[in-house]
């Protein structure tokens, strides 16, 4: 029986994932981070409450950029990562980082105002995608935000994982998880080339930033 994707990072391959790119994770900008500046926009906006926000990135390596949000919006940082290793850094930060994946959120229901997913939804099990979805709909408050910046295509394309033999990458509009339901909006997409940050025809280099919003009423 093949084992599936979530295993192997659980087991092995989070690991590896993160060894191969701690080191831009140290070295990154996070000022300039796509991921970081459309959160701290959206924590702007709620800038008038009195309570702190509560954001949770899942799959957050060893929370850095989560260390970052919180040093400049007052946000309390919760995290969730596959990387046994990457959730022992993840404490030198002081953040609650829990081992585990996107289809298994350890969190209350109605606990999170904004959740982030970058770069993480690409290596999921596609059986597993209407779980992250229900997950995320569970822990999310309403009115609470989603951002996703990973790989895009306009149609489902899977990939080989380079990195290692059985494994697969999957390209697609990580958005339309949500936005199908009346409950989410689509507030904002924009695609560009991975390693340059503008946009670009080729479509094997794109990747998108998208945030939704979650409305019930």
């Amino acid at each position: 029986m093949k084992q599936n994707q979530k295993q192997l990072f659980l087991e092995s391959e989070g690991d590896a994932w993160h060894m191969r790119n701690l080191g831009a994770f140290s070295s990154k900008k996070y000022g300039e981070d796509e991921i970081a500046k459309a959160v701290m926009d959206l924590c702007y906006l709620d800038k008038g409450s009195n309570n702190k926000l509560n954001i949770l990135e899942v799959g957050c390596g060893a929370g850095m950029r989560l260390d970052w949000l919180a040093q400049n919006t007052g946000a309390k940082v919760f995290g969730i990562e596959p990387s046994s290793k990457a959730v022992e850094e993840a404490m030198h930060f002081g953040i609650r980082v829990s081992k585990g994946t996107a289809d298994d959120l350890p969190f209350e229901s109605g606990s999170m105002d904004i959740i982030i997913y970058g770069f993480c939804l690409y290596l999921c099990d596609r059986q597993d995608l209407f779980k992250i979805a229900k997950e995320a709909d569970r822990v999310l408050k309403n009115e609470g935000w989603i951002v996703i910046r990973d790989f895009y295509s306009d149609s489902s394309l899977m990939v080989p994982y380079h990195h290692k033999e059985g494994v697969s990458s999957h390209k697609m509009d990580y958005g339309k998880l949500f936005d199908w339901h009346p409950f989410y909006t689509r507030y904002s997409h924009k695609v560009s080339h991975h390693g340059l940050g503008e946009y670009t025809d080729d479509m094997g280099e794109w990747v998108a930033t998208t945030i939704l919003r979650k409305r019930t009423q």
